[in-house]
């Protein structure tokens, strides 16, 4: 489904789509589904969430790179193609990540028993890392709070 949107800004990094109440409707899968967004030629897979009484899709400042969306800039308007996405939810686990939690088995019933999104962003912490040392440090971090040894 396309539509033409404004972008929203909320505080100085938290950029989302407006997506009208018709697109919501029109979908059919509840008032926060999960879909495939495409801006400008590059797709992505998010969730609608539901904030101050509008559906929000979030739009990291990765994301607003590749779509072309400029930070900090409110009321910007941008064609969106929005479908629902029905395939599962994986986390791809690097395999030094991935090694750690076969390791550990409380960490990895932990981790297995969380929502695509938590499991996204604790990979998210250790992918990012600038240096082996913090990248290391993340994992053993993500370990015990999952509750590892």
């Amino acid at each position: 489904m396309r539509f033409r949107a404004k972008i929203l800004l909320a505080g100085k990094n938290n950029t989302g789509i407006v997506v009208p109440p018709e697109v919501i409707e029109a979908l059919g899968a509840g008032r926060k589904p999960a879909v495939s967004v495409t801006v400008n030629g590059f797709t992505y897979r998010s969730t609608v969430a539901s904030m101050g009484g509008r559906y929000l899709i979030s739009v990291s400042a990765e994301r607003r790179a590749a779509t072309g969306i400029q930070s900090g800039v409110e009321g910007q308007e941008v064609d969106v193609d929005l479908e629902l996405d029905t395939s599962p939810r994986e986390v791809d686990l690097p395999d030094d990540l991935r090694r750690a939690l076969e390791a550990d088995a409380a960490a990895l019933a932990a981790y297995e028993k969380l929502s695509y999104s938590h499991q996204n962003r604790h990979v998210l912490s250790v992918t990012e890392a600038k240096t082996e040392a913090t990248r290391q440090r993340r994992i053993h971090t993500m370990i015990t709070t999952l509750g590892g040894k």
